[in-house]
């Protein structure tokens, strides 16, 4: 029996992710859409964090594709405090509707959560980032270039790791250059 494999993105993993996002995300008035152009110019910034590159294998194919990235939220005093943005997540189209993007998005966020992160933000469908827990980014006092979109400006509180830390950071969400090209 084939089973779904979860795991960080490798080297080796750049032209079959390239191939799910354009897939995925594919568009007749486009030859490459944003989202592949997207992750090629993060993964040269500092806001790329390998270990929260997640891929899902079937059958020894990548077959989804899920990015947390490194943003800054600017309080209004005081230091931008790291927090961490969805996107893109992708599945190859013979393989969607199986739960392969609900896995590889758990695995994104069960690993930032290992690794002590504590905000996530995300612009997508509600009913699907819902399921994690989302909610309404404003709610939780979080602005941002898309925060006018509505409903799909979202955010995720993940657990802390210590009972000493405090409640998340509140302000404007900072994205990498690549970001303002999508």
């Amino acid at each position: 029996m084939t089973t779904l494999r979860l795991r960080p993105e490798d080297p080796a993993d750049s032209g079959p992710v390239r191939r799910v996002l354009a897939a995925a995300f594919a568009r007749p008035d486009v030859t490459t859409p944003p989202e592949v152009v997207l992750v090629d110019e993060l993964r040269g910034t500092d806001a790329w964090l390998p270990e929260l590159a997640m891929v899902a294998e079937y059958g020894g194919e990548v077959v989804g594709y899920a990015l947390l990235t490194r943003v800054r939220v600017r309080p209004d005093r005081g230091a931008a405090v790291p927090a961490l943005a969805f996107g893109p997540v992708a599945v190859a189209p013979h393989r969607q509707r199986v739960g392969h993007g609900t896995a590889v998005v758990q695995a994104a966020l069960d690993a930032a959560t290992e690794l002590g992160e504590r905000l996530v933000v995300v612009l997508g469908d509600p009913a699907f980032y819902r399921r994690f827990g989302f909610g309404p980014a404003g709610d939780l006092g979080l602005t941002s270039p898309w925060a006018g979109l509505g409903e799909p400006w979202q955010a995720l509180v993940l657990p802390p790791s210590t009972s000493e830390e405090g409640a998340p950071p509140r302000g404007e969400v900072l994205f990498p250059a690549p970001w303002s090209r999508v």
